[in-house]
């Protein structure tokens, strides 16, 4: 098998409309050998903000001297993004290897698995053969039925920010859609969990209680912002003082629970001192959410799919770019709510330019054009993300900005047209 067979083969099954279970993946796993046996692991579910806090945790584990995996998805650019290991992504042979392995096993079973099964079974085989001390793992789509979900007890599981996305398959209200990511609760293991709405957090409260698991929440009121500029952000969490590379204030909420969770690590025996903690913050990269990615005119990539995303857009365009010509190049996916991300964005726009994200579920242009027109400001129509790029540039002028968002496809796209692979 060939690299791009593999991925062939991946993309080939299904993703969407098997039945929510964990019985496929359990027993893929277990006629591999169960390799998700021998790992410890941070897993981490939420709406938004789950990749980053993935990433900031993988900073500070290995910062600490760990060698720490990290599972994420979707990817921007190259499938190997998703299975890191102290920030080098996985080989092609060795992807083929695992792939491979699955592979053999996947094809004799009476129910095949499913794309993000197949995928989380490569790389659960591919931490267990490169002995990670840790691994931290960020869930696909909600929760308890989530392909990573089959692990056993983690070390610390944390939850991010809940928002409506997925409302077909995990529910039409925010407390349905906590219950599905509360799935990922394991007895006895303590969990972190973002600040958000009362009823949310009381969904996590009961899972707990129920499983004799401790709940810390991340307390925003002690965020105190020192610093804070497309240069980077400094900022106080409990007294102690951490700086960002990652941009807007949603990063500085992201960093607290990532603080809060290494304390749960630590009492748990995790050697995680102040300065691997501190180190690991800073070092943190995650590209694609709020981006700069040049200057002349500034081009910020951002990869926020869904209204909860759009609304921290719009607050760091509106705090980094005050009195700033905006263009804003916008691709979405048909499943997703392009109006109600307009409504929201569109205090932030001078100018748009629409085009399609590279996906068979892409919003044609046109369509989103249709969409932003009662907005009343002047619209480009692209039909390739090469020619929207150029656009939105000339659009701006040297002294203006773009911002490209709407989609996680449309941002690896655009960075690739940047030049940033």
């Amino acid at each position: 098998m060939e690299y791009k067979e593999a991925l062939a083969y991946l993309d080939g099954a299904r993703w969407f409309g098997a039945e929510p279970s964990l019985r496929r993946i359990r027993e893929l796993l277990e006629k591999l050998g169960d390799p998700q046996r021998g790992l410890k692991t941070v897993h981490i579910a939420g709406t938004n903000g789950k990749g980053s806090c993935a990433a900031m945790l993988a900073s500070v584990l290995r910062a600490a001297g760990y060698r720490t995996g990290l599972y994420t998805s979707p990817y921007l650019f190259r499938f190997t993004e998703r299975m890191q290991i102290n920030g080098e992504q996985i080989g092609e042979e060795a992807l083929v290897q695992s792939v491979e392995a699955v592979r053999a096993v996947a094809d004799k079973m009476g129910e095949h698995p499913t794309e993000f099964e197949l995928i989380t079974a490569a790389a659960l085989l591919w931490f267990s053969s490169e002995k990670c001390d840790i691994v931290v793992l960020e869930a696909g789509l909600g929760g308890r039925f989530d392909a990573t979900n089959v692990i056993e007890a983690p070390e610390c599981s944390v939850i991010m920010n809940i928002g409506l996305d997925h409302t077909h398959i995990l529910g039409d209200t925010p407390e349905k859609i906590a219950a599905e990511k509360a799935g990922i609760i394991k007895p006895g293991s303590p969990c972190v969990a973002y600040e958000q709405g009362q009823s949310v957090l009381d969904v996590f409260r009961a899972r707990c209680a129920e499983l004799s698991s401790t709940l810390t929440v991340a307390d925003f009121s002690e965020i105190r912002t020192e610093f804070d500029s497309l240069e980077g952000q400094v900022f106080s969490y409990r007294g102690r003082q951490y700086a960002l590379s990652l941009l807007g204030a949603h990063q500085r909420r992201n960093a607290a629970v990532v603080i809060e969770a290494a304390e749960r690590l630590r009492e748990k025996g995790w050697r995680i001192d102040q300065d691997a903690l501190e180190h690991g913050l800073y070092a943190a990269a995650w590209p694609g959410r709020f981006e700069l990615c040049c200057d002349e005119p500034a081009f910020i990539v951002d990869g926020g799919h869904n209204p909860q995303c759009a609304e921290t857009v719009r607050e760091s365009l509106l705090h980094y770019f005050p009195g700033t010509r905006r263009v804003l190049l916008l691709g979405v996916l048909r499943d997703k709510d392009a109006a109600a991300m307009a409504a929201i964005l569109d205090c932030a726009a001078d100018e748009y330019v629409c085009t399609a994200p590279e996906s068979v579920r892409a919003l044609p242009p046109e369509e989103l054009a249709a969409v932003l027109r009662p907005f009343g400001k002047k619209i480009s129509v692209c039909d390739s993300i090469s020619d929207a790029v150029y656009a939105a540039k000339e659009r701006a002028g040297a002294d203006g900005m773009v911002c490209a968002t709407g989609s996680i496809y449309l941002a690896g796209s655009v960075r690739y047209e940047l030049g940033l692979y």
